[in-house]
């Protein structure tokens, strides 16, 4: 009767060894080798947006045979820059949530490589994840609405930064908004795309957007700015 339990009793620990080991391959499955965080520019629906699109294309194309998940930063991109306040309020939104994506993603999936980019007023949310603190020139009033910075270990997690046509520091200034400050962990690892004729990016006056703004998905520029991301991939 004892010999019978003993026997049982190595039968379902060994069960369970197996189950166990049969699902850490599972869990470790749903991590893919990169996760591309982006957020799309000014107006554009739901997702990543056009140019975001062309170059979450190039990157699975390039990083091949690695697996290459995408999340769309999920935030308003709101054109309604004459109501600043609540503009500034979907901006943060989008902060936050980038941010946490990428905490979440470097505490559940260790081994995953993540490339954070924007297109646009996509690429300024982008760089304002990076900072390492609250720009000075926020009001002290209005800085508990702000997200913390993420940690610095997080830049680790994180192989590249691409920012394509961000708005430059006098178009900023412009509108009232804090510069980008790239934080000193992203540095190193962070690629400004800017076409010479894009005057949201080149240091023009504040206007519409030019023709050359539009023209990041198609001009060659996504597929160089992908190239970049890739080849900082382990």
């Amino acid at each position: 009767m004892l010999n019978a339990l003993a026997r049982l009793l190595g039968i379902v620990l060994m069960a369970g060894t197996l189950l166990v080991a049969a699902s850490d391959p599972i869990a470790a499955a749903q991590c893919p080798d990169v996760e591309v965080v982006f957020a799309r520019g000014t107006a554009e629906p739901p997702g990543v947006g056009g140019v975001g699109q062309a170059f979450v294309d190039a990157v699975r194309a390039q990083a091949q045979p690695r697996s290459v998940n995408v999340y769309p930063v999920n935030y308003a991109a709101s054109s309604d820059f004459g109501d600043r306040i609540q503009f500034a309020r979907t901006v943060i939104d989008g902060i936050r949530d980038a941010g946490q994506h990428i905490e979440t993603t470097a505490s559940n999936c260790p081994d995953t490589q993540i490339v954070l980019g924007g297109f646009s007023q996509g690429a300024a949310l982008a760089g304002y994840v990076t900072s390492a603190e609250i720009p000075s020139e926020i009001p002290p009033e209005y800085r508990s609405y702000l997200p913390d910075p993420m940690p610095e270990d997080i830049a680790d997690h994180v192989a590249a930064v691409v920012l394509i046509g961000m708005p430059s520091e006098r178009f900023l200034r412009d509108v009232g908004a804090p510069p980008v400050r790239i934080g000193p962990a992203y540095a190193d690892k962070t690629l400004e795309m800017c076409a010479p004729d894009d005057n949201i990016c080149n240091g023009a006056p504040v206007g519409g957007p030019s023709i050359a703004h539009a023209m990041y998905g198609v001009n060659g520029m996504a597929a160089q700015a992908a190239a970049y991301a890739v080849a900082r991939l382990k």
